[in-house]
């Protein structure tokens, strides 16, 4: 009996000490052996859901990556903070690094994964009755001159014949504060983001009237690119981040809105999951998101061409320069 408790006793110690180093193996690959990386984010807002889904499933840990978020508003700050090395990688419109392209910087910017496909911003109205012509004699914020966001509010006013001569167009307002400038009582319309449309909306402060990406068309809204220095020495490891990407994308096609909101809610702890999930519903019929990563040539040229059209942009930039896609259509 007594070499019976002896050798239980033992079982114990040895499965005590096998789950001791089981647990300190995952310790030491999470806190270890993952990888750092510094992702400036333009905007925080359940339009990048795929983004948010890769991050709260852990697809970037399984892959040996770790992921911190720096929301830097503005497309322009974004290309700033990775050209000075503060982010590895940014996520904003590939305008910007078209820009710093033309800007004869030598070590460039090379866009090598997308998420977004087309607008996601919604014009919010004082008033709830809306038509588009409303819009003629009126100040809309439409956030910065030569911004993705601007240029596609300006395509979409030309593809649903709508002349913006005849409206004010007020670049003058930083994009992180469009919604307190509205708030403050400045311009009739302001082009917003989700959640902050809905959330002016519950406030009472304003009505969410038209979705801006049904008009304007296709092509790389936001994308992921780094610095050509960068993706030399790391095609590696933005492999395995444009991997979970793909796979954040997947999630995101094949889920309903209400299991995409309850994955990703903690991201947006002042928006209610119902919230969340009509906002996730509003970006699916948009069909605002890629399959996947791959940037056609096709997309890179309609946004070219806004941009050739609005003088932003004298000629077409060569797409095998700036667009690296790790993944094939």
């Amino acid at each position: 009996m007594k070499k019976l408790i002896i050798g239980i006793v033992c079982l114990i110690v040895i499965v005590v000490i096998i789950i001791g180093c089981l647990i300190y193996k995952k310790d030491d690959v999470e806190t270890i052996k993952l990888e750092k990386i510094h992702l400036a984010e333009v905007t925080h807002s359940p339009f990048y859901a795929p983004l948010y889904v890769a991050i709260e499933n852990g697809y970037f840990k399984e892959l040996g990556l770790d992921v911190e978020l720096i929301l830097t508003p503005g497309a322009d700050k974004v290309a700033t903070s990775v050209i000075s090395g503060d982010a590895q990688i940014g996520f904003a419109g590939p305008e910007s690094a078209i820009y710093v392209y033309e800007g004869q910087e030598e070590d460039y910017l090379i866009t090598f994964a997308g998420l977004t496909k087309r607008d996601g911003q919604f014009i919010v109205s004082r008033n709830k009755d809306f038509k588009l012509e409303d819009l003629y004699g009126k100040e809309v914020l439409v956030g910065r001159l030569g911004g993705m966001p601007a240029l596609n509010f300006l395509n979409a006013l030309k593809n649903a014949g709508i002349d913006q001569s005849k409206i004010n167009l007020n670049y003058s307002v930083e994009f992180a504060a469009l919604s307190g400038s509205f708030i403050g009582n400045t311009g009739d319309f302001v082009n917003l983001f989700e959640p902050n449309a809905t959330l002016i909306e519950k406030e009472g402060l304003g009505y969410v009237v038209e979705s801006i990406g049904k008009y304007s068309g296709e092509m790389p809204y936001t994308a992921f690119y780094t610095k050509k220095s960068f993706l030399e020495n790391n095609k590696e490891l933005l492999e395995k981040f444009n991997t979970a990407i793909n796979k954040g994308l997947q999630f995101t096609e094949e889920n309903s809105p209400k299991t995409i909101a309850e994955v990703i809610v903690k991201q947006f702890p002042d928006t209610k999951i119902n919230d969340l999930e009509t906002i996730i519903n509003r970006y699916k019929e948009s069909d605002s998101w890629l399959k996947n990563t791959h940037i056609s040539e096709e997309m890179v040229k309609n946004l070219e061409d806004i941009m050739i059209e609005n003088n932003l942009l004298e000629d077409y930039v060569p797409y095998n320069d700036l667009f690296l896609n790790l993944t094939n259509e």
